[in-house]
């Protein structure tokens, strides 16, 4: 490889990063407008092993914004980020997979909340696994082509 290949590779590899970071930071925000962005107009997003709703990202925020009302606190870590770019004959392609481990600690909306996180005081709520990310190179940038999650355990303590 060239300097220049592994130069755009690298630039690959952190712009991927700040991808996947920004998923997290939008689930944990509450921003569904940014949510969306992450993804190509045909984008997926499955999150029926943790039973939650699979389709097109635009209706699946939908689903996570009503979903992600019962917890007001929410601190989502995306860690083990192994990214896999095409390859294109020495060169990067314009697609990648990233498999990242995931630790979702949450805390459960209490009956008497108004959903001050701050005064949060019901039960903890974690969930872990590991997602598959399918990404794509768009003009835009890289964005999410296909998310799907795989929970291996969840837990709730008090």
């Amino acid at each position: 490889m060239t300097q220049r290949v592994d130069l755009a590779t690298v630039m690959d590899r952190l712009a991927i990063d700040e991808l996947i970071s920004g998923y997290a930071a939008a689930v944990d925000d509450g921003d569904w407008e940014a949510y969306r962005a992450l993804f190509t107009p045909s984008g997926r997003a499955d999150y029926g092993s943790a039973g939650g709703a699979a389709g097109p990202a635009a209706e699946v925020a939908g689903w996570l914004a009503t979903t992600m009302e019962l917890f007001p606190v929410r601190q989502h870590l995306i860690v083990n980020r192994r990214i896999r770019l095409e390859d294109r004959g020495g060169y990067p392609g314009d697609a990648a997979e990233v498999l990242a481990d995931f630790l979702n600690p949450m805390r459960l909306r209490g009956p008497d909340e108004s959903g001050d996180a701050a005064t949060a005081v019901s039960p903890n709520f974690v969930a872990a696994g590991r997602y598959t990310f399918a990404l794509a190179r768009t003009p835009d940038g890289w964005r999410i082509d296909g998310v799907t999650v795989h929970e291996k355990w969840r837990r709730l303590s008090l």
